[in-house]
């Protein structure tokens, strides 16, 4: 039986130095989880001359990934190295040399997930990814293990802090798009480049990860509805909080006999679902099961030490394994085939926000569109506007995304489509 499991650690960035800091100050708990000796024993880094804030021996530090990967005394690999060719290349390897990967990325995880799942079957590897979504929240270990024996139908969630503090900003400061902006990126909760963020693809590569795990089969970045932040428009905030929304950055996921339906974009949510009250970059998920019914998981999203704790919590369980001798045991093979739903099977509420002439007959113009889509409307509002022109607001009852879309192109000509969303949230139909 072993006495000691060694760390190989690929990367000393922010996770990095969480997850060091973490296995250092908490020796003694995992000797007491574990009955051994956890230690990281080579750490992968980029620039052998950067200052770092770290109290790792320097002699641990290798800038060539194959001094880590190539040593026979390296149980566990946790790549923390971020981006995706290298960081693929890497976990390809791991798995191939009898390893057991712990990795962060949720790039990797989108792009490549269902094939490297499937080596580290073949290999009989554990592949470990808690930390890939949700930072801190253990969503995967619940899906995976705690909600193991129910049948999940929907999920919807936060899953991106940057969004998330901008929107809240925007709504209980009154800030503009980018001032909220800018101050998430001086608080280190966006990039220097936050398109992956603000244009939905960050949170749309983590609904592809907890779609596939929920419905047990493989969902790509293809199969996702994805529209950003730049589609809010001023006014819409103000708008949401009249009708009792609130607007957020969500993700969601269904499933039923029709197939299944993820896309990530911002909605009104109604201000009595729990998500609503979910602020500045903390993250949550809403999930349906058939027997649990709802619950939801609720907590920070990113960070060093959040992240961190859900990457060493799947270094315990591979740890466990290993002492077990039953590592790669768990099936990752997709029980069902993928059928994405067409927009003719994907229904919800709209309200959609239209500019026209400020004159007779209009409004009887545009409730003959939706009429001729059989789009049913519960309700319509009159706001004045300048220069001769009137601002319309109709809210539908539930309509499939095909009639939804068909109902904004044959609006053009008759009215200017200034905004349009997606309404969440509500039991009723």
């Amino acid at each position: 039986m072993k006495n000691e499991i060694s760390i190989g650690l690929l990367g000393l960035g922010t996770v990095g130095r969480g997850v060091a800091t973490i296995i250092k100050q908490h020796q003694q708990d995992l000797y007491h989880k574990l009955g051994v000796q956890v230690s990281i024993k080579k750490v992968l880094i980029r620039d052998r001359y950067k200052d770092r804030l770290s109290s790792l021996d320097q002699n641990m530090f290798t800038t060539d990934v194959q001094d880590i990967l190539k040593d026979p005394t390296i149980d566990i690999i946790v790549e923390v190295m971020g981006g995706i060719k290298e960081a693929k290349q890497a976990i390809e390897s791991a798995l191939l040399a009898g390893k057991q990967v712990i990795t962060a990325n949720k790039d990797v995880m989108a792009e490549y997930g269902h094939e490297l799942l499937r080596l580290a079957d073949a290999e009989r590897c554990d592949l470990f990814y808690e930390a890939s979504v949700a930072g801190g929240i253990p969503i995967i270990r619940t899906l995976e293990d705690g909600l193991a024996s129910d049948r999940i139908s929907s999920m919807m969630g936060i899953v991106n802090g940057t969004t998330n503090f901008i929107l809240t900003k925007m709504k209980q400061e009154k800030m503009s798009y980018e001032h909220a902006l800018a101050e998430a990126t001086e608080l280190g909760y966006a990039e220097a480049d936050p398109s992956a963020d603000v244009d939905g693809l960050d949170a749309a590569r983590k609904m592809v990860i907890l779609s596939s795990l929920a419905f047990s089969t493989e969902v790509h970045l293809d199969d996702v509805l994805v529209r950003g932040m730049k589609e809010i428009r001023d006014g819409d905030l103000e708008i949401a909080a009249e009708f009792g929304y609130t607007m957020k950055m969500v993700g969601s996921s269904k499933k039923n006999e029709d197939g299944i339906e993820v896309a990530v974009e911002p909605v009104f949510l109604s201000n009595s679902h729990l998500l609503a009250s979910v602020n500045n970059e903390l993250n949550a998920v809403y999930i349906y099961g058939d027997a649990v019914g709802e619950t939801m998981l609720y907590g920070p999203g990113a960070g060093s030490l959040p992240t961190a704790t859900s990457v060493v919590s799947d270094i315990i369980a591979a740890c466990r394994n290993l002492l077990l001798e039953v590592n790669g045991k768990r099936v990752h093979a997709a029980q069902h085939e993928s059928e994405i739903k067409t927009d003719k099977h994907c229904y919800a509420k709209y309200l959609h926000r239209l500019l026209v002439k400020d004159e007779v007959g209009v409004l009887s113009k545009l409730t003959s569109i939706y009429s001729h889509h059989n789009a049913s409307l519960r309700s319509v509002k009159q706001n004045p506007a300048a220069n001769g022109k009137a601002e319309i607001i109709l809210l539908t009852h539930k309509i499939s995304r095909k009639q939804h879309l068909d109902v904004i192109q044959d609006l053009e000509g008759t009215a200017s489509v200034i905004s349009h969303y997606r309404i969440e949230g509500e039991e009723t139909a």
